[in-house]
């Protein structure tokens, strides 16, 4: 016999995200409260770093301590416990956990057409939708300030993507379910910034990267290439260590589709090397391998990438139980993405976890100078539009909807609070910058 269930009305559900706003109104979202830190951010910094390969935490604060950019793209714990001692609506989706503008990018599909989106997942976690927005925000105005703008017009670009963001969601909110799930967001190449990722990444095919990355074996004539040696951002793996490292795929072939086993099975690994990525993941061990299909000029790279706890974890204890971290990226990745990477899976080397995609399999991400000019506000609706529907996706836009409303207040709060948090980067960068400079005096 089937039971009855209850199952929330479309007028139940918006009523709930109305009556959030006494949790929170929505103009209350300006607020930071840095105050209240429990924990000096340099030594939440520190705490991230371990477990990381000591020789390289000099190398990540080297690149946070470049700019108040390169800063705030290292320092997601930093964030995550500032943004943890605010008021939330508690309206859940899955969160990228890391938005900022440089976290978009083109790839390809596994149709081959090139499409852009979110596309980067390390601290991916379900929690309150608008923790992501206030990353964005403070992103937009820090980049914005990077790229020559006006306080004011950095401030506009946060408006005009809370705007874009709010408006799409009231727009799924009234969509079949389905057609939110399959939803494309267009024009996207006709905005400056966009079209010079998709540029960037139409370059980047497999062979550029070959070409790129490895070189012919010198000591073996008519070998297959190998990796080049270009330290400390890419170093060969021999002995023992390739060996583990080629060992994770097997674990790793287990969990994919049986088409993508097939497809794998027709390439085998030539190479393994040690590559540095990014700026927050310096430090964790990241793998590449590459392979061969009918002969050189099918080259395939698989990126093994280490994936620790999301810094969102301690703050989120309602939060989905992780049983491994690579696959919490991936599945935080195929549910907010509209097409995600076919050879997406995760697998483990000794007791570490780790997440497996194809590198630079025809990506390209924005630049700081791409954003002058108009190119700011532009890229801010962009990316508004793409994390309204990542967080349609992920969880239900009737309720975001109805927190949201109508008006212009929660835009209006969100490019303050962005002010506010770019303010307050700067402050802790210079904090950092001084850390470093007394290190290396005494």
């Amino acid at each position: 016999m089937v039971r009855a269930m209850h199952w929330a009305t479309p007028e139940e559900r918006r009523n709930l995200g109305q009556a959030r706003r006494k949790q929170v109104g929505r103009q209350a979202h300006d607020e930071l409260n840095t105050k209240a830190r429990k924990t000096p951010p340099l030594a939440l910094l520190e705490r991230s770093m371990r477990g990381r390969v000591p020789a390289l935490i000099k190398l990540k604060y080297e690149l946070m301590a470049q700019s108040p950019f390169g800063y705030f793209r290292g320092a997601v714990p930093v964030m995550a416990a500032d943004l943890a001692v605010l008021p939330s609506t508690g309206i859940v989706s899955q969160l990228c956990g890391d938005a900022h503008v440089r976290n978009l990018g083109a790839y390809a599909a596994p149709d081959g057409r090139l499409v852009f989106d979110i596309n980067d997942f390390d601290e991916t976690i379900r929690g309150p939708f608008e923790w992501d927005l206030k990353r964005m925000a403070a992103s937009l105005v820090l980049a914005g300030r990077g790229s020559g703008h006006k306080e004011s017009s950095a401030g506009q670009a946060v408006e005009k993507c809370i705007e874009r963001y709010s408006a799409l969601m009231r727009a799924f909110a009234k969509m079949p379910s389905l057609e939110v799930g399959r939803f494309q967001v267009h024009r996207l190449g006709q905005v400056a910034p966009v079209h010079a990722a998709l540029m960037k990444a139409e370059r980047s095919t497999p062979p550029h990267t070959l070409e790129q990355l490895t070189e012919p074996d010198s000591n073996k004539p008519g070998a297959p290439r190998r990796f080049k040696e270009l330290k400390p951002t890419l170093t060969r793996v021999t002995g023992s260590q390739a060996l583990a490292v080629l060992a994770s795929l097997g674990p790793y072939r287990e969990m994919l589709e049986p088409q993508r086993q097939h497809l794998l099975s027709f390439y085998r690994p030539v190479d393994v090397a040690f590559k540095v990525v990014g700026t927050g993941s310096v430090g964790l061990r990241d793998y590449c391998i590459y392979f061969e299909g009918n002969g050189p000029a099918d080259p395939l790279f698989l990126q093994v990438k280490e994936e620790p706890a999301s810094a969102y974890t301690d703050y989120l204890p309602d939060a989905h139980p992780v049983h491994h971290n690579g696959q919490r990226v991936a599945d935080g990745q195929r549910a907010m993405q509209l097409q995600s990477d076919p050879f997406l899976g995760w697998t483990h080397i000794g007791g570490r976890q780790y997440l497996v995609r194809q590198l630079n399999d025809h990506k390209g991400s924005i630049d700081l100078p791409d954003l002058a000019g108009v190119g700011l506000q532009a890229y801010g609706e962009v990316c508004g539009e793409l994390l309204a529907r990542g967080h349609a996706r992920s969880g239900d836009p009737l309720v975001i909807a109805g927190y949201l409303g109508s008006g212009d207040g929660f835009a209006e709060a969100l490019a303050k609070f962005g002010s506010l948090y770019a303010d307050q980067t700067e402050k802790d960068w210079e904090a950092l910058r001084r850390s470093r400079k007394t290190r290396t005096k005494s």
